[in-house]
């Protein structure tokens, strides 16, 4: 009776799969075309309708009772706010006085300079998104390691917030050549 079941066929019966949660359903949502698939489902399924509208209700949204698929897709996912939020880089390149060894620095043209060639400090000055003066901070950067990708990245930290940001090095900047950050010359 090896490899048989109680009946006398094959192998036992698989355990059903669990049911998706519709949070789960909705978080699997990634393209724009997967959005409008569901949508069509709960345009054609009333209960999976009525679900997608509760839902909505108890995370707060104020939806009209007669809005189409999609629009209620688009209103359970609340990926509004993300949306409005800018995620691409700001060009900022404007000479500044280094807080930590007061060289004066020149704009560093197409690679946006950001930090002192000298001593390879930056000031924690953008948030999120590179360029966009949204940190509150304003501590020094201090190096903490180098890394040799296609090009020298620096890999920074606050020293007031411990926040790290990662930037390119500039041809001019004075990158010690072991690439150890206690080896960067000019002020300690």
């Amino acid at each position: 009776m090896r490899g048989r079941d109680a009946w006398g066929g094959g192998a036992a019966p698989a355990t059903p799969p669990k049911p998706v949660t519709l949070d789960a359903r909705l978080a699997a949502l990634r393209t724009r075309g997967a959005i409008k698939d569901f949508a069509e489902e709960v345009d054609r399924d009333e209960a999976l309708r009525a679900a997608l509208l509760a839902l909505v209700a108890a995370r707060g949204i104020d939806v009209e009772p007669d809005i189409g698929g999609k629009r209620l897709v688009r209103a359970a996912l609340a990926r509004a706010g993300d949306a409005q939020v800018r995620k691409n880089p700001i060009h900022r390149d404007e000479a500044f006085t280094c807080a930590h060894c007061g060289a004066a620095v020149a704009p560093g043209g197409a690679p946006v300079r950001d930090h002192c060639p000298i001593c390879l400090r930056g000031r924690h000055v953008d948030d999120m998104v590179p360029g966009d003066r949204a940190a509150g901070c304003g501590a020094v950067l201090d190096p903490i390691a180098f890394e040799r990708r296609p090009e020298i990245v620096i890999r920074y930290q606050c020293r007031q917030c411990a926040h790290t940001f990662v930037v390119r090095a500039h041809p001019d900047d004075r990158v010690p050549p072991s690439l150890d950050p206690r080896d960067v010359q000019g002020p300690a």
